[in-house]
């Protein structure tokens, strides 16, 4: 599980790896908290001695608690804050190209996501070096624990447990084949990190009441203050997306636990979740409602644009999303996501023109008439309140045969480019 590029990937915007897996495909970073105290750090080292047999202690623990064999044993990396953040960045940086991110953060600006001077590369960066305890590489078979005394307190042990569930999964459901970064799918991704860290985070829940004294219970309130207003400074997008799958993604979890242990969360990986809503809506899971295939040819629309004007590749919002962006432009936290709440599928087309125009087209499929119109009244505020022109307008489906109308977005860097996209789109659709 890559977090560097998933996390990105996560955010819709095509920012993992392009064609397949790579090596930052496994890596798993998680926003536990930091350590707070801050001595001269260590040389990165293997724990030795009393130490290493703690960690074999947790490992046990982990393994008599999750309910699945541990093929291999790994003792962690431990790093001081500031050598895992740089093994990030260089990681993050090596799977994304500087168009890779241009593409993102023009999308996400263009969507209201984020300041019109904000880096995103500089943002998820920062938020990941002042948020990321620990992460596992199933690629090398790796974990690294930050701490920066080279101790093991409770933060550490907290992450190394979460982590080493990681390994579990990993060895009984390999971590790389559950495609957390395929282009295009970044709703899907995100729900299907969501499973991977909600596993791991009802999993770390348990340990904790089992294993825990209090007074180190005590010890894991004491965040950084700094770290806590950093993330707290974040833009939503980033915020919320990085935080998705361990909340969400425990809430889902602990519905299947619920009905049937750890048995039926490792069903799970043999039906992976498909979108965020089965995430956000475990009876949908359940009932195996699959996300509507929406249609939407970028490249197509890039040449009806004109000379000058290009595609980049194409992206599925998803339920939380859509429910992130809504709430971010004008409309209140629980009508954004009543509104989101009856999607059926959604694409996503980011369009770059001549002279730093641009323009994006965002078609949604919706289960109801009524789900319809609840968003389209959200987007139509939202739309309004965008830096650039923008609309949403209802569309007849493309599929015919009674399915509900479609709601589409579109948005342009002026009202002019606006005026023609309308022809361009409207022109395009069956």
């Amino acid at each position: 599980m890559n977090r560097p590029a998933v996390a990105l990937a996560a955010l819709v915007f095509m920012l993992a790896a392009c064609g397949g897996a790579s090596p930052s495909t496994s890596r798993s970073p998680d926003a536990s908290p930091a350590p707070t105290s801050a001595p001269t750090p260590p040389p990165s080292a293997a724990p030795t001695g009393d130490v290493a047999a703690l960690y074999r202690e947790i490992e046990d623990q982990v393994i008599a608690e999750r309910g699945l064999p541990a093929k291999e044993r790994i003792e962690p990396t431990v790093l001081p804050q500031d050598e895992a953040k740089a093994r990030l960045k260089a990681q993050f940086e090596k799977d994304n190209p500087p168009d890779k991110i241009a593409v993102a953060e023009e999308t996400l600006k263009a969507l209201g996501l984020l300041p019109a001077d904000a880096s995103l590369n500089t943002l998820y960066v920062d938020m990941l070096g002042s948020q990321v305890a620990g992460f596992f590489d199933p690629a090398t078979r790796e974990i690294v624990v930050v701490s920066q005394s080279g101790a093991i307190g409770a933060v550490e042990k907290v992450t190394f447990a979460h982590e080493f569930t990681h390994v579990l999964q990993d060895q009984a459901f390999g971590l790389q084949g559950i495609d957390v970064d395929a282009v295009g799918q970044g709703d899907r991704s995100l729900g299907r990190l969501a499973l991977v860290e909600g596993d791991a985070t009802l999993m770390l829940t348990r340990w904790l009441a089992e294993h825990l004294p209090p007074a180190e219970l005590g010890e894991l309130l004491k965040v950084d203050p700094e770290a806590q207003a950093q993330l707290a400074r974040m833009p939503a997008i980033l915020r919320e997306t990085l935080m998705f799958p361990y909340q969400q993604g425990f809430t889902f979890v602990n519905s299947l636990w619920s009905r049937g242990g750890w048995q039926a969360v490792d069903r799970a990986y043999g039906r992976l979740p498909d979108s965020t809503e089965q995430v956000l809506h475990p009876a949908k899971y359940e009932a195996r409602e699959m996300p509507v295939e929406v249609t939407l040819d970028a490249g197509a629309l890039a040449k009806a644009m004109g000379a000058g004007w290009s595609a980049t590749p194409e992206d599925t919002l998803g339920e939380f999303q859509l429910s992130v962006w809504l709430r971010e432009n004008g409309v209140k936290a629980l009508p954004a996501g009543d509104a989101a709440a009856g999607w059926g599928g959604d694409r996503l087309a980011y369009l770059r023109g001549p002279n730093g125009a641009y323009a994006l087209a965002l078609v949604t499929a919706w289960d109801s008439a009524g789900d319809v119109s609840e968003f389209l009244a959200a987007a139509k505020t939202a739309a309004s309140n965008l830096p650039g022109s923008a609309e949403a307008r209802v569309v007849p489906a493309a599929a015919g045969g009674g399915s509900p109308d479609r709601v589409v977005v579109l948005v342009a860097s002026d009202a002019a480019t606006l005026d023609f996209m309308r022809g361009v789109f409207l022109d395009a659709r069956p």
